[in-house]
């Protein structure tokens, strides 16, 4: 904001986008037979003035148990 103070509805509506991002990336993961997401990260980016981007990232990998010793 201008004054320096946090604008609590920007700040769920990013936090919002964030867990939509997340969901995503699982579903994406799970459709690819993944288990697991290693290496998470989200980016954003505003496009123009007035929209923000938000993108979670990760490698999706197929996690097993360890062998018993």
């Amino acid at each position: 904001s201008i004054v320096g103070g946090e604008i609590k509805e920007y700040t769920e509506l990013l936090e919002e986008a964030r867990r939509h991002a997340v969901d995503r990336m699982v579903q994406n993961a799970t459709a690819m037979g993944a288990n697991g997401i290693i290496m998470m990260r989200f980016d954003s980016s505003e496009i123009g003035n007035t929209m923000s981007e938000i993108v979670a990232y990760g490698t999706a990998v197929v996690l097993e148990p360890a062998p018993a010793a």
